[in-house]
């Protein structure tokens, strides 16, 4: 692949996930601040995992056939920051929820459609790939830096402010301007026939029937229910607890996803699939606690040991979960088993995650006061309890050596995120 390709597909990546980081870290503390009641900020949330439920219809069933992908990115990003500039100025919560859901709607698809062009420009996707989307978690982590940046240059901090979405607004535009100049990349489904069942993988349904890679999807979607509440409450809990610019301290989380994800290959070939998945979710029932019990002054290694975890909690689950599916699914099937998987946990998992966590966090709200001990050991229990009965059922007994898998196949983090993002990744 040439440099200036390179140089382009970076830039691409960096932006993406800066738009996305630049304002999913602190909505909520924002929303807080106008009065969003617990709930509505879950449903808030929400919108990203109904967008990504929704996504791949745009992906598979318009923009892989008629359009080239440099152009359906440029209109999306476009139209998405426009719609987020306009959630930015309202507040009321209905329609927020509807205006943020458009934004997400417009944005979603483009996480895979940036995957999809850079493979096209790639000869050795395996090799070259990775170089490319890690600029994805940079991006996540420096739309965290420059929040903090602003709110030092303004004299107070900017988390409690429409500012963020605004800033990601700016930015969503300008990356969208800037993907016409992409390189071509025209709809590589042209003129065949997509079906509903196709673009969600439904095939991989048949997987199910083996016992193990069942657990393994309904492991996957009830811990996707605790992870909501890191992603929805983390920032406001931060703000509440007295730290200083919470979203740069935050990003802390992204870094350690990419220094775990350099020993993985070495673990995976040690531990083995069933080991890593539990250590991922133990690491999910840890950070809470920690969280619980964690506070602003002599316990603050507490909340920073719970924002580092982040990595383990992220790469040891879902990276690993990643090669589980890769390994398990036969080579005909695997990307249907991929689609399936991300629709199961980004999608209907994560959905039902923000809407849970609103309403734990109005239950254990009064008087505008957080009982925030109370709130981090629900999705603690949660999360013990997806673990033990994952340890207890699932008897997959493969480990990477046996299942001759090259360190080298083992694929970036996409946060939630996303940092993130999750997920993305973050």
């Amino acid at each position: 692949m040439k440099t200036t390709v390179r140089i382009q597909l970076s830039v691409m990546m960096f932006f993406q996930f800066f738009v996305w980081g630049a304002w999913f870290v602190t909505m909520a503390t924002y929303l807080s601040e106008i009065g969003f009641s617990g709930a509505e900020v879950g449903r808030a949330y929400s919108t990203t995992a109904i967008a990504a439920m929704i996504s791949p219809f745009f992906v598979g069933m318009v923009a892989d056939r008629f359009f080239a992908t440099e152009r359906v990115l440029g209109v999306f990003h476009i139209l998405g920051g426009l719609s987020l500039f306009w959630a930015s100025t309202i507040t009321d919560p209905g329609l927020f929820f509807w205006v943020l859901i458009l934004h997400t709607i417009f944005y979603m698809p483009t996480l895979a459609l940036v995957n999809a062009l850079s493979f096209h420009q790639m000869k050795v996707p395996g090799k070259e790939f990775p170089l490319i989307r890690v600029l994805g978690t940079i991006g996540w982590i420096a739309a965290g830096w420059m929040i903090v940046a602003l709110s030092t240059l303004s004299g107070s901090s900017i988390e409690a402010t429409n500012t963020p979405l605004q800033l990601a607004a700016g930015f969503a535009i300008l990356l969208g301007v800037y993907c016409f100049f992409l390189p071509h990349t025209p709809p590589k489904a042209a003129g065949r026939k997509v079906t509903a069942r196709d673009v969600l993988g439904l095939d991989a349904l048949e997987l199910m029937k083996e016992r193990s890679f069942a657990v393994f999807v309904v492991s996957s979607l009830l811990i996707c229910i605790p992870l909501a509440f890191y992603y929805n409450w983390t920032n406001p809990f931060l703000n509440d607890a007295g730290m200083e610019n919470p979203a740069g301290k935050m990003t802390l989380g992204q870094i350690s996803e990419v220094l775990f994800l350099l020993v993985m290959p070495f673990l995976f070939v040690r531990l083995g699939v069933k080991k890593m998945l539990m250590i991922g979710m133990a690491a999910w029932v840890l950070r809470y606690v920690l969280f619980a019990f964690g506070n602003n002054e002599a316990l603050v290694f507490m909340l920073y040991s719970g924002i580092v975890l982040h990595g383990i909690c992220y790469d040891f689950f879902f990276i690993a979960g990643q090669i589980y599916v890769d390994k398990k699914a036969p080579v005909q099937m695997r990307g249907a088993a991929q689609g399936f998987i991300a629709f199961v946990t980004l999608g209907v998992g994560m959905f039902i995650g923000f809407n849970i966590s609103g309403w734990i966090v109005d239950l254990n709200t009064a008087n505008g006061m957080y009982d925030w001990r109370s709130i981090w050991l629900v999705p603690s229990l949660m999360a013990l309890a997806v673990l033990i009965g994952f340890t207890l059922i699932f008897r997959e007994k493969s480990a990477l050596k046996e299942a001759n898998i090259d360190p080298g196949e083992i694929p970036p983090p996409a946060d939630p995120a996303p940092a993130d993002q999750g997920g993305r990744s973050d």
